[in-house]
């Protein structure tokens, strides 16, 4: 009966905006809430009478959809934290529940979220107040990333950062700008050695010397152009790394450069890129002379000796200072020599439906049948965005919206309250008639 049908559409209508209601409210509730994403509440029609020009309508009323539009992304604010990080573009941090991780990380118990306040526990654990913590992939020794499987979970790991933490960077290469005294080689000459020693770190922070020496060959007449340089290391009790034979150029166009290096011991010259590789105590370290004709390396002009320019890596043993994280999501701890390591790299997860994602609580989200199945990107690469520290995103909620939205629902509830008093008033007429 078309007035029953009434009565049903009306009740279908209270429903549906009661539901709509209860999304706003949500939204509204979540204003001020980092990271939250709004939920919409859309209406479908019910159909149920299809006969065209039929004299009697049913009405099918109303039903009422949700959805967690979390594909919508709210503002960046900035913040006093370091580790207060959020996303600018697709992409979501990976995170877990403390309590899931005493059982191994799988699959099932990475949860998602576009926002976290991240701070070390009294483990070391990079984790919010809600419980979640920070997932990662370590780094190897040398600050480099591993070559990982990006469709699980498996090399992942949870942040830790230990505040006690110490750390040393061993010296891996040097550069050499000395100029030896051309006069040195003449005839006649003393033929006096010159030393030079050079710190570097060793693997265990510790502090150790190179000491090289560079003796002139004195020719019967003229002038040789023509040194004996001899390197030692102080970590093998002064043996001997490197000999070698080096002969200048004293033509116009490259006088005073590196004409030729020969290698008596050690590691062999690249005139390509004007090094040696050197076995100190703890690996190979390599370092530059300078290449052929280059006049930044060894140089024999004029008639002083002079050290011009000496660089290398490396730091001794230095305190965590601070931590922070780059655009790529690398973690990197400096420290207070002014050593700087990486120590992480976060993956931004992306899923062909981020609106598919089930949404739970504290602003995570979980991998479902509808949202397909993940990745984990490079920050920057492919779809995503970049890691921003120091900030955190805000909620999509714009109130404006929902507070217009709120009176829209607040007249249509009114309005469909209206027709089931009708419709009431209706049946009661109906009913007098029978009397």
């Amino acid at each position: 009966m078309t007035i029953s049908s009434s009565l049903s559409a009306g009740v279908a209508g209270l429903n549906a905006n009661a539901t709509r209601l209860a999304a706003i409210s949500d939204n509204i509730a979540n204003s001020g809430t980092f990271g939250y994403k709004r939920a919409d509440a859309g209406f479908e029609s019910m159909v149920i009478s299809q006969a065209q020009g039929a004299g009697v309508y049913s009405a099918g009323g109303v039903r009422a959809s949700t959805m967690r539009l979390i594909d919508q992304r709210g503002a960046l604010v900035g913040t006093a934290n370091a580790l207060d990080i959020a996303i600018s573009g697709r992409g979501m941090l990976p995170v877990a529940e403390s309590a899931s991780l005493t059982a191994g990380l799988e699959d099932s118990a990475m949860l998602l979220t576009s926002t976290g306040s991240f701070r070390p526990d009294f483990e070391g654990s990079l984790r919010t107040e809600s419980g979640l913590v920070l997932l990662a992939w370590l780094a190897n020794a040398d600050g480099e990333i591993p070559v990982l499987a990006r469709d699980t979970t498996a090399g992942l790991v949870p942040v830790t950062i230990n505040s006690n933490q110490q750390a040393g960077d061993p010296t891996t290469t040097m550069s050499l700008g000395v100029n030896l005294p051309a006069t040195q080689t003449a005839a006649g000459q003393l033929g006096d050695s010159y030393p030079l020693s050079v710190e570097y770190f060793g693997n265990l922070g510790t502090s150790e010397t190179l000491s090289l020496s560079f003796t002139p060959t004195i020719p019967a007449s003229g002038s040789s152009n023509q040194w004996r340089m001899v390197v030692r290391d102080s970590a093998l009790d002064g043996a001997l790394i490197g000999d070698y034979l080096l002969t200048f150029d004293a033509t116009r166009a490259n006088g005073g450069t590196l004409l030729d290096v020969t290698t008596t011991a050690g590691g062999a010259y690249d005139p390509a890129t004007g090094s040696i590789v050197l076995d100190v105590a703890g690996g190979p370290m390599n370092v530059t002379i300078g290449g052929l004709g280059d006049p930044n390396g060894l140089t024999q002009l004029s008639d002083s000796f002079a050290p011009t320019a000496i660089t290398k890596n490396g730091s001794p043993v230095g305190n965590l200072t601070a931590v922070e994280v780059d655009e790529k999501g690398y973690i990197n701890a400096t420290y207070d020599t002014g050593f700087s390591r990486r120590l992480y790299q976060i993956p931004l997860v992306d899923v062909p439906n981020l609106n598919g994602l089930t949404a739970l609580n504290n602003q995570t989200y979980q991998i479902s049948p509808d949202s397909g199945s993940f990745f984990l990107w490079n920050a920057g690469e492919g779809p995503t965005g970049s890691v921003v520290g120091y900030a955190r995103e805000g909620s999509s909620t714009d109130v404006a919206a929902e507070l217009t939205a709120l009176i829209q629902t607040q007249r249509a509830y009114s309005s469909n309250a209206k027709v089931i008093q009708t419709v009431d008033e209706m049946l009661q007429e109906t009913t007098n008639i029978k009397r």
